[in-house]
């Protein structure tokens, strides 16, 4: 096997390892000096994608002597080094930029190096995006996009985020087109057919957020304070720019309000991009955004996503712009922060359950992570390329620590730590350290212990926590076990958290208005196993632990059934009423059914019934599938989507006709609508009561392809999600086929490269081909979000021929993030052609088993009911 697909472990209790094969430490580099100030003056040739002028760039040196200097700059041609008027010899490898100096330097004088590059269809860095014959009506943008190190790829620098400097771009366009960049705009001129626009970020930053966007945009003017708000969309898409963008004037005084410091810089733009590679990037004071952002009105019913996104790129312009990252090895401080302030935000504006609920989902994605690629401490140096730090560790588990720390400390010291970590640091650089001194200055508490277990190694409790009650001597007993840790083991590595744990007794009583109160403790957890006796002075009617769900855990709960009934009704914390719903899931009998089909129609907050319809389709009683179908009258339409999701997993009549009910009549909701189409193909792809209906199916997928185009095509890919499952059928895979040629629109097509994966594990070795020579194909294209798209499928192929190509791909392309994923889905390939063809067979045998215990054990449960 060749060593790029070695299956890493680490001691970590057998989870894989992060660090791939090549990983090293990564350190900053020596620093010559400070780099004062960058100016470019650039022109660009929109039409032949080519890119020249020159970088000038500043340096205070920072001791005598230095005669040579070394800058990033990949893939450039060089064509002079100018110290003053004097020109200075250099060598360039296409990687680095080797500058001897005539003059060795004089501590403290500063001089101006003027380097003349070219660049020509640059492959990073700088974006040049137009029609073509498949995309006649793509429009003509240019875009640049710095994190990590992709600076260098469009002008020679210092390119790492310690180094700090002013900057200033001149950039000569067609007239037809306008520039924005960072700072202020100091001057724009005529130049024949030509306009020049001067740009002047006086406030330092790094190389990585100095940035333009280029185009034909219309322009949305907005303000807050004395601050410009500006928002720039594709013409004609000025309606969808302001339902998208508009709130960001309250966004930027609640996060002013916040941090305890008014935005910094002189304006802020929101610059809508076409082909964006991200979703969006937080240059000083211009975040690029991807134009798939912009909503229409059908969209705003139920995405809040875009405005997430927002919040998220206005919230760096603090924690990242004001205060940079000295080492990609702390990206967590910023990027966790801007990931909680979207849970800041949806508190703010939708309320607590709301924001828990987003928490939730924030903790669930980190958790897959750690569950099914790797584990890994939050910092560490040890990478193959910055940009593989990028991941749900540093976002969604630093929200969740973010959030910790906020529970440890209560509301009024939170923020004071908060502000006063932006305060002490601002227009500099900071590392984790500085957090935990501001957290020590603002508050007198050494968090150290927190960051140790969360941030400075992997993983996280996972606890089971079982309850009795002694009626004879008024006593809770409550056993909490961390099963993450081995038995018997207590050293430093054994996995176990030592953490101060809430928990809450619940007592519900009845009079005119039904009242409920929780009488708090707080233990300390710190052993495998822990047996907890608290005097009461009756039972409770439920209990509830680590009250508020503030700690970033996994949890499984044994208790018994009254218990998680009272709990699913009663809890005031609405994600310990969806541990309840989970738990008494479990039980899988016609008693928690009826529990859970209840909450599915009274719980007060959508979030707890979108969860109670996904539990619920997956007890295995035909009772429940009545249950599930309540919930399609729910008003709030996610809710709806989680039902009919929900539905896709229920091979019945019943589930068959309300989703193609959903399917023909459509939904207010694309996204609902777009998910009952995609369980729809899970329903009539299988065949159940000997009733097929892959035929009618089909005719109607088809059909919606053809007819539903409509906005980022979530409805059609929701058809192409559901042919998907017709995974022995020839003539779903002409379609699938069909919508991955290139024409297709974007959107669409990358649902259907994804698409061939889940849909060649049925077909015939000659359709296995076929499918493998068209994502080989696509697998050769340059666009990042094709190159994902195709290693995406490729991940679920049980073929040799898939391990090649995605070889291939990680060899070729230039992107980490493809390399690494790439890579990764080579591993799961290879595992999989390895797994034992017995257990397959042997796993058929027990899903038939499954069907008739279902059928015999709803009976069953009908008839006990019936006898009481």
């Amino acid at each position: 096997m060749p060593s790029a697909l070695r299956l890493f472990r680490d001691d970590n209790n057998g989870y894989k390892s992060f660090e791939m094969p090549g990983a090293k430490p990564h350190y900053n580099p020596d620093r010559p000096g400070q780099v004062e100030h960058i100016a470019l003056d650039l022109s660009l040739d929109l039409e032949a994608k080519i890119c020249e002028g020159t970088c000038k760039i500043r340096i205070n040196p920072v001791r005598d002597g230095i005669d040579s200097l070394t800058l990033d700059a990949v893939n450039q041609q060089i064509e002079s080094v100018k110290l003053g008027s004097a020109k200075q010899t250099f060598d360039y490898d296409g990687e680095q930029l080797q500058v001897r100096l005539k003059k060795p330097t004089v501590a403290g004088q500063s001089f101006t190096l003027t380097i003349a590059y070219r660049l020509e269809q640059p492959e990073r860095g700088l974006y040049f995006i137009g029609p073509d014959k498949h995309y006649p009506d793509k429009p003509v943008q240019v875009w640049t996009q710095g994190e990590d190190e992709d600076s260098r790829f469009w002008f020679p620098c210092f390119d790492y985020p310690g180094m700090l400097s002013t900057s200033e771009i001149r950039v000569r366009v067609p007239a037809q087109y306008q520039v924005v960049s960072n700072g202020e705009l100091v001057d724009t001129s005529e130049d024949g057919d030509h306009k020049i626009y001067h740009w002047h970020q006086q406030q330092v930053h790094p190389t990585y957020l100095m940035a333009l966007a280029v185009g034909q945009f219309d322009v949305i003017q907005d303000q807050w304070q004395d601050i410009p708000v500006t928002y720039y969309v594709q013409q004609d898409r000025s309606d969808q720019g302001q339902l998208t963008m508009g709130k960001t004037p309250r966004m930027v005084a609640f996060l002013s309000d916040k941090y305890g410091y008014k935005y910094a810089f002189p304006k802020y733009a929101q610059v809508c991009a076409a082909d964006f590679i991200f979703g969006g990037m937080e240059n000083t004071s211009v975040t690029i955004l991807t134009d798939r952002c912009l909503l229409d009105e059908r969209a705003a019913l139920d995405n809040r996503g875009s405005e997430s996104l927002v919040v998220h790129e206005l919230a760096h312009q603090w924690f990242g712009d004001l205060l940079v990252i000295n080492h990609w090895s702390h990206a967590w401080v910023k990027e966790g922060m801007a990931t909680y302030s979207e849970i800041m935000w949806t508190e703010q504006e939708y309320g607590p359950d709301d924001a828990a609920y987003y928490r939730l989902g924030e903790a669930r994605s980190y958790l897959s992570e750690d569950k099914s690629r790797y584990r890994r401490p939050m910092v560490t140096h040890i990478y193959r390329e910055a940009i593989e730090l990028y991941d749900r560790h540093i976002y969604e588990k630093g929200a969740c620590v973010y959030h910790m720390i906020r529970a440890e400390l209560g509301d009024p010291l939170f923020w004071q730590a908060i502000q006063t970590f932006v305060q002490d640091n601002a227009h500099s650089t900071v590392e984790t350290i500085d957090l935990l001194r501001a957290i020590d200055k603002a508050t007198g508490r050494n968090l150290r212990p927190l960051f140790d277990q969360y941030v400075l190694r992997g993983g996280h409790p996972d606890y089971k926590v079982a309850y009795n009650w002694d009626g004879d001597s008024n006593l809770a007993k409550v056993t909490v076990t961390q099963t993450q840790a081995k038995d018997g083991d207590t050293s430093s590595t054994s996995g176990l958290f030592d953490l101060r744990i809430p928990m809450g007794f619940g007592y519900v009583s009845n009079g005119k208005t039904q009242k409920v109160e929780v009488k708090p403790f707080t233990v300390r957890i710190h052993e495998r196993e822990q047996a907890l006796f608290f005097p009461l002075d009756k039972k409770p009617d439920f209990i509830s632990f680590d009250l508020g769900n503030h700690t970033l855990k996994t949890v499984e709960l044994e208790y018994p059934m009254a218990e998680l009934k009272a709990q699913l009704q009663h809890d005031p914390d609405p994600l310990a009423r969806i541990e309840a719903a989970i738990a008494l899931a479990k039980k899988g009998n016609l008693e928690a059914v009826t529990a859970l089909t209840a909450a599915l129609t009274d719980d007060p907050f959508w979030g707890v019934r979108v969860e109670v319809a996904e539990q619920l389709a997956s007890v295995k009683l035909d009772q429940a599938v009545d249950g599930v179908l309540k919930g399609l009258k729910d008003p709030e339409a996610r809710v709806r989507r989680a039902v009919v999701g929900a539905l896709g997993g229920i091979k019945a009549a019943a589930s068959y006709k309300a989703l193609k009910t959903v399917a023909d009549k459509g939904d207010p909701s694309y996204y609902v609508e777009a998910e009952a189409i995609r369980s729809l193909g899970k329903v009539g792809a299988a065949d159940w009561q000997d009733k097929p209906k892959h035929k009618k199916t089909l005719k109607l997928l088809e059909s919606i392809l053809k007819e539903r185009q409509g906005w980022n095509e979530v409805v059609r890919s929701g058809a192409i999600a559901a042919l998907s499952q017709f995974k022995t059928s020839e003539d779903a895979l002409d379609l699938v086929l069909k919508y991955t040629e290139a024409g297709t629109p974007q959107a669409l097509r990358l649902a259907a490269i994804r698409a061939l994966g889940t849909i060649s594990t049925g077909q015939s070795k000659p359709n296995v081909e076929r499918i493998l020579d068209r994502l080989d194909t696509i697998a050769s294209e340059t666009f990042f979000l094709t190159q994902v798209s195709a290693v995406s499928a490729l991940g679920t192929m049980e073929t040799s021929r898939a391990i090649s190509i995605l070889q291939s791909l990680a060899d070729h392309t230039p992107d980490g993030r493809v390399r690494r994923r790439a890579q990764e889905a080579a591993q799961q390939v290879q595992k999989a052609i390895g797994k034992d063809k017995a257990v397959e067979k042997l796993s058929q045998e027990v899903d038939e088993l499954k069907k008739t215990n279902q059928a015999l054990k709803s009976r069953l449960e009908a008839l006990e009911a019936k006898a009481k």
